[in-house]
C-alpha cells in the first residue's frame, strides 16, 4: 500500500446505469430506497441521498436494452490530480481520455488493468442537503453512496494495483495463500471498492447508507408493496467483514443496490488489515443461511468490456448447495 500515492482519490462518487424503462427505474430508487431525484429528462435521470451535496451519486441512462453499467466514479481532490491521474494511467498503457459530462467539472476517462472503466472528477454542482427535510422521505431513507463491488479475474492483482494508488485494506477474504476477496478504501471507513474473485470486471453492487437498522426493513417492506418483492435478493442480514446490517435488491434491470446502517472508522495509519478464513466467498456473520446462487454469480457487465475467467473456477456455498447438502445427512 502507497500512503502517498501519486494523486489523491478521496472516496466513492457516483454510478452510471443503463435502464430500459427510465421511469420505472427512477420509481424504483426513489421509492424503494428513497433517493432524491436532482434532475431528470426523458433520455437521463440524476438521483443523490438525503445527506448528498453534490449533484448527483446515481445516474440512470435510458438504453434499449438496460443492465448494463457504464462506469463507476471516483473523486480526487484537486483538479491538478486529474492531469497526474492522466499521465499516470497513459504512461502504464491504459486508457485516459478527457470527456465533457453534465454538472461535473474536468472529467477524465481511464481503465484499471482488467478494463474496469473509471470516471474521475475533482468537482462537481451541488444542491441543498436533504437529510433533515423529514416531510420527504422515503423508502429506506437512503443517506448516501458509499461503495461499489466488483467482480474481477483476479483479485490479488487488481489489489496491488488499487494499492498504488492509495488504497487500503480493511479486511480481507483469503483461503490458505489464495485471495478470495479485498475490502478497499479511501475516505477512512472500511469500504470504497470491494474486489471479488469472478469472472468480470462486473459491477456486482452499490451501496447506499441509511440511517437506522429499520430502514433495512422497511426498504423491503416498500419493494413487496409496490411488486418489487422478488427484488429482495438476500438478507436483512449481518456480515462478517464490516459487521454491517444489510440488504441487497434487484433493481428492474437486475442492477444490484445494497442498503446497510454503519461502517467503522480507519483514518489511522497503524490500522491493520483483518484478515477472514474463507473456504468460500461467503460474508455472512456467525449466522444466517447462505446467499443463493445467483449472488455470487450475477452481476452487470461494463459496456464493451470483455469479461475474463478466474484461474481456478469459485465453488462458494450457496444456498441451494447447503440445502443439497443437508438434504443428504
Amino acid at each position: 500500500m502507497d500512503l502517498r500515492p501519486p494523486f489523491n482519490i478521496t472516496r466513492s462518487s457516483h454510478v452510471r446505469l443503463t435502464v430500459s424503462d427510465l421511469a420505472e427505474s427512477t420509481d424504483f430508487y426513489a421509492q424503494v430506497l428513497g433517493l432524491v431525484v436532482t434532475e431528470e429528462n426523458k433520455r437521463v435521470c440524476y438521483l443523490r441521498g438525503l445527506q448528498e451535496a453534490c449533484h448527483h451519486s446515481l445516474v440512470l441512462e435510458q438504453a434499449q436494452d438496460g443492465g448494463t453499467c457504464r462506469r463507476i466514479g471516483f473523486r480526487v481532490f484537486f483538479d491538478e490530480d486529474l492531469d497526474i491521474a492522466y499521465r499516470y494511467f497513459r504512461d502504464r498503457g491504459l486508457p485516459a481520455e478527457w470527456v465533457e459530462v453534465p454538472h461535473q467539472g474536468r472529467t477524465l476517462h481511464v481503465s484499471d488493468p482488467v478494463g474496469t472503466p473509471l470516471e474521475l472528477c475533482a468537482t462537481m454542482e451541488t444542491r441543498p442537503r436533504m437529510h433533515i427535510q423529514f416531510e420527504i422521505f422515503k423508502g429506506a431513507h437512503a443517506q448516501r453512496l458509499d461503495h461499489y463491488q466488483i467482480l474481477a479475474p483476479d483479485t490479488y492483482a487488481l489489489c496491488e494495483f488499487y494499492s498504488t494508488l492509495g488504497f487500503r485494506n480493511s479486511e480481507y477474504l483469503a483461503h490458505g495463500d489464495t485471495l478470495l476477496g479485498a475490502f478497499m478504501y479511501r475516505k477512512g471507513t472500511c469500504l470504497d471498492l470491494a474486489i471479488v474473485t469472478g469472472a468480470g470486471p462486473r459491477l456486482h453492487h452499490f451501496a447506499y447508507t441509511v440511517p437506522e437498522s429499520h430502514n433495512i426493513f422497511t426498504a423491503c417492506d416498500v419493494a413487496g408493496n409496490l411488486g418489487y418483492g422478488d427484488a429482495v435478493e438476500r438478507g436483512p442480514g449481518r456480515h462478517g467483514p464490516g459487521g454491517m446490517l444489510f440488504a441487497y435488491l434487484r433493481d428492474p434491470d437486475g442492477h444490484r443496490v445494497e442498503v446497510f446502517n454503519s461502517h467503522y472508522q480507519t483514518i489511522d495509519a497503524e490500522i491493520e488489515p483483518v484478515r477472514w478464513d474463507a473456504a468460500s466467498l461467503s460474508t455472512n456473520a456467525r449466522w444466517g443461511l447462505p446467499a443463493l446462487e445467483k449472488w455470487y454469480f450475477e452481476a452487470s457487465p461494463f459496456i464493451g468490456v470483455p469479461q475474463i475467467e478466474p484461474a481456478e473456477p469459485q465453488r462458494p456455498m450457496t444456498l441451494e448447495r447447503f440445502l443439497l447438502e443437508r438434504s443428504s445427512l
